[in-house]
């Protein structure tokens, strides 16, 4: 009995205290969409300086829980630890504002992106990757019409 109980907690209790303490790293990228088309393009730049803000809620009640921002540097992404296990709340990257004041408006849909902060889920890495997120630029450019027509092409060959 004894045997077993010790093999439970080396098994369980133990990896769980060793990684308890270790942050989580969550890491995504901010661009803008040159073209207006809803999500990113080979004309689409990238931001630096852009603010983003990772929010965690209760799964029970919706209240924020967890806040904390970061800023993508000069190659549009950003990396944010997050100091403790998320695992009763549900988690998301959010736009906050746009370091482009021609590319400000945040595009819907691609202005969040979810994101798993719990090692309670087989992950073994302590990286999370949140999906791309994107503002919408004022005016398209006008060399979109060609770059969507490319999309296009690209389609039909499916």
């Amino acid at each position: 009995m004894v045997k077993n109980l010790l093999l439970w907690f080396a098994l369980c209790v133990l990896p769980a205290v060793v990684t308890a303490g270790d942050p989580l790293l969550v890491k995504g990228s901010v661009y803008c969409d040159t073209c207006r088309c809803g999500f990113e393009t080979d004309a689409s730049k990238y931001l630096a300086g852009a603010v983003v803000r990772i929010e965690c809620r209760s799964r029970a009640n919706s209240k924020l829980t967890y806040q904390k921002e970061g800023v993508t540097d000069s190659s549009g992404n950003y990396t944010m630890l997050v100091e403790s296990d998320r695992g009763d709340d549900y988690c998301d990257a959010v736009l906050v504002k746009s370091s482009d004041p021609e590319c400000s408006e945040p595009n819907q849909g691609r202005d969040r992106a979810r994101v798993i902060l719990t090692r309670n889920n087989g992950i073994s890495s302590n990286t999370r990757f949140a999906n791309p997120m994107g503002f919408l630029q004022q005016k398209a450019l006008a060399s979109c019409s060609r770059i969507l027509k490319k999309y296009q092409e690209a389609e039909e060959l499916i």
